[in-house]
């Protein structure tokens, strides 16, 4: 297993355009799409990724949680999936219905929006204020494989009500860790890092 931090992206950031077709309902996805939105959170996931296993119902609790309140979800797949079928756009759709995931899940065959975003591992999270400004990115909470602690989302879950709430996050932001991103060859961005095996 190889660990990734975020990329911590400057707080501030707007909220780049994606234009990406979501794996259950085959629509195409953009940010427009949650114009009327006061909050919007972005996830960078796999399929295939312990880190991302280990939240899968979190993730999709997340979904059902916020859906009355005025916030936006949105996950993306950036992995190549020559490297790693696991993540194919077919088998994402069978994630999305096993988990019973109420937001969309978009595959980004290009990289691209993952590169915009700077998301380097899954999971990587991101959520944006009402102009679309970076107001948080960092981890889901301190649980990890097998170090005991119980999953709650409190991190993330405490950045989205601070941006509902018009309030200015002023904790420290701790980095997602996870696998990173499996980049097609020649695709790598610059900011891209060899990952550290561990275990």
């Amino acid at each position: 297993m190889a660990l990734t931090p975020s990329t911590m992206l400057p707080l501030g950031t707007l909220a780049p355009n994606f234009n990406l077709p979501d794996v259950v309902s085959s629509k195409t996805i953009s940010l427009a799409n949650f114009a009327d939105k006061k909050a919007l959170v972005v996830i960078f996931l796999s399929r295939h990724c312990p880190f991302v296993q280990h939240i899968k119902f979190e993730l999709a609790k997340l979904g059902q949680d916020y859906k009355n309140r005025n916030v936006g979800i949105v996950a993306i797949s950036s992995n190549d999936i020559n490297t790693h079928p696991d993540d194919a756009p077919e088998l994402l759709k069978d994630f999305a219905q096993e988990i019973d995931l109420s937001y969309p899940l978009l595959y980004d065959e290009s990289q691209k929006a993952a590169k915009d975003f700077f998301a380097a591992c899954t999971p990587d999270f991101f959520v944006f204020d009402r102009n679309r400004k970076l107001a948080y990115r960092g981890q889901l909470d301190d649980s990890r494989p097998k170090n005991g602690l119980p999953v709650t989302g409190q991190d993330l879950r405490k950045a989205i009500n601070y941006v509902l709430a018009d309030e200015v996050i002023t904790w420290e932001q701790k980095p997602s860790i996870g696998c990173n991103i499996k980049w097609k060859v020649g695709n790598e961005p610059v900011y891209y890092k060899v990952p550290v095996a561990v275990g």
